[in-house]
């Protein structure tokens, strides 16, 4: 993808433009590393993790100056893993939300909110048409206590509209 031009930093350059240098981010579904990677390498601290212990084993050899954890999103309980501190950005990217099992994502979505430092932020990604649908996850978020405070049709941030085939939603806790 890179030979052909793709922007392979384009979700982390968005996420990193919304903190303050040396910032914890949580990278949800962090797979080999790539988001989490380029936002280290942007000064960060950075946590993945990733249900695939392939992927996540491809992280820690690509990068291992970075925290990198096999585990499923629907049990994210990172303090028993001792890692205590709330994050003030969670990126969840390559359409991660789309590949959690059914039933699970308004718990995914507790669980991101409850890893949030005060004044946080959780920045989903996801395409159209993969089985879980826009309206449905505008609704899970708010159930799962979280609010969106803008919605784009890419990572680059183009508006959303109805018509949009993609979704970047970046939420923050409900107060």
């Amino acid at each position: 993808m890179a030979a052909e031009g793709a922007d392979l930093a384009g979700e982390a350059r968005l996420v990193d433009a919304m903190l303050p240098r040396r910032s914890r981010v949580l990278d949800a579904g962090c797979g080999p590393g790539r988001v989490g990677a380029a936002l280290g390498a942007a000064g960060h601290t950075v946590v993945g993790v990733d249900v695939d212990p392939v992927l996540v084993e491809a992280a820690v050899e690509d990068h291992p100056d970075h925290l990198w954890l096999v585990g499923d999103l629907a049990e994210l309980d990172l303090p028993a893993r001792d890692v205590p501190e709330p994050f003030d950005a969670i990126v969840c990217a390559g359409n991660v939300m789309t590949f959690l099992a059914a039933g699970t994502h308004t718990e995914v979505l507790r669980r991101m909110r409850a890893h949030l430092a005060p004044g946080g932020r959780a920045v989903i990604g996801f395409g159209a048409r993969r089985g879980y649908a826009f309206p449905t996850f505008l609704e899970d978020v708010r159930t799962a206590g979280l609010v969106p405070d803008t919605l784009f049709s890419t990572w680059d941030l183009r508006p959303f509209t109805d018509g949009s085939d993609f979704l970047v939603a970046v939420l923050s806790a409900a107060e």
